[in-house]
């Protein structure tokens, strides 16, 4: 009996998968890189790999397709990465209640520590200061920025 307990529970660990939400700062950075193998770039190319999950909001996606359209990454490009989203990200349905005021120095970031919380993320990645200031953990979610989830994701130790 303790064996297939143990072989159970060996199973579902391994079958868990990273759950992530990327904040736009990542995708704008990631889709206007000239470098192939940017921290960002490789993120993006190992999320449509199928490495993890990306969870997203309604209101992400536009923030997602906003950003990226006024720092200049053209239609085409905009227009594949917001269907690959829909095609292959996991939407988590935000109500008003589950918004809370957590950043109090930019509101706007509120919408994407929700969508982390609610949607059950292990990560939130991000180079924004407003929500690195929330701590390496926040209500369980790993707060990282690029290139430590990287090393999350390849199972690296930084040096």
């Amino acid at each position: 009996m303790a064996l297939l307990l143990t072989t159970r529970w060996r199973s579902s660990v391994t079958e868990q998968k990273i759950r992530a939400v990327l904040d736009t700062n990542v995708i704008v950075a990631a889709l206007l890189s000239k470098n192939p193998t940017s921290p960002t770039a490789e993120i993006i190319k190992r999320w449509r790999g199928g490495e993890f999950k990306l969870l997203y909001s309604n209101h992400l996606r536009e923030e997602y397709a906003e950003k990226l359209l006024d720092r200049g990454v053209n239609l085409q490009q905009t227009a594949i990465f917001l269907n690959d989203v829909e095609g292959m990200g996991i939407e988590v349905f935000l109500a008003d209640a589950d918004i809370l005021p957590r950043i109090p120095d930019d509101p706007d970031d509120d919408v994407v520590i929700a969508c982390a919380i609610v949607g059950g993320a292990t990560h939130l990645v991000t180079y924004d200061i407003h929500l690195r200031s929330l701590g390496e953990e926040y209500q369980g979610v790993q707060i990282l920025d690029g290139l430590h989830f990287l090393y999350a994701l390849r199972g690296d130790v930084p040096h």
